[in-house]
């Protein structure tokens, strides 16, 4: 079934900024449990927001290098349904979480990256950031995004992350038609903190550079 671009905001913090994100028009909202994170946000406390947002809401827990024991333990303390994994979780373990959640698989266009890397993960929905030696995600930098088209053959739901912004994302969209759009860093005035006003006009930006594309089904 055709659809719009999906929108995903990453790296809340508040329930101000939470809210707002709804209100204005996010499909899913990024929580960082990634400790050394400057978006880190405690499991107990996004359980609360999650438990405000709208059930058409999707909310997304972000773990780096976690096993599948702390990441069911935390997604559970949290409320969510849908776990992002960044670092080197393997495929046996990102297919063994998607039997129990919604499981984003983050690869970052390194190197070493090729597209056809995305076809080890069939029961995930993959997102493709841009490559940092040290931070993981929200880096401001934007990702390859002619391998992120040919990633789109191999995946059965492509979230393209890296640096975007209301100035870049409608290129991006352009360029790589795919089934969701990530951001970060390029709506915050501070790490982890929204500008309401750059959400708005990034939010804007997608709708107006939106094609229709065929987003493919997922567990939820």
């Amino acid at each position: 079934m055709a659809t719009a671009i999906q929108i995903k905001i990453c790296g809340v913090t508040t329930a101000n900024d939470a809210r707002a994100c709804v209100e204005l028009g996010a499909d899913m909202i990024g929580f960082n449990f990634y400790r050394k994170s400057p978006r880190y946000i405690e499991p107990a406390i996004v359980c609360r927001i999650v438990d405000a947002l709208p059930a058409r809401t999707c909310a997304v827990g972000v773990f780096v290098d976690a096993d599948p024991a702390e990441i069911r333990e935390l997604a559970k303390t949290a409320g969510v349904r849908c776990v992002q994994l960044h670092g080197h979780t393997t495929p046996d373990s990102c297919n063994e979480l998607a039997r129990e959640f919604r499981v984003i698989r983050a690869l970052s266009t390194d190197t070493r990256f090729e597209p056809e890397h995305t076809a080890a993960f069939p029961e995930c929905d993959v997102l493709i950031d841009a490559y940092h030696p040290e931070l993981r995600g929200g880096t401001g930098q934007t990702c390859d995004w002619s391998a992120s088209q040919t990633a789109m053959r191999y995946a059965r739901f492509l979230i393209l992350s890296g640096g975007l912004d209301a100035q870049n994302v409608g290129r991006a969209i352009a360029a790589v038609t795919p089934h969701a759009v990530d951001v970060c860093s390029g709506i915050e005035s501070a790490p982890g903190v929204k500008d309401h006003r750059a959400l708005e006009q990034f939010i804007s930006a997608v709708r107006a550079a939106s094609p229709m594309t065929n987003a493919s089904s997922f567990k939820s």
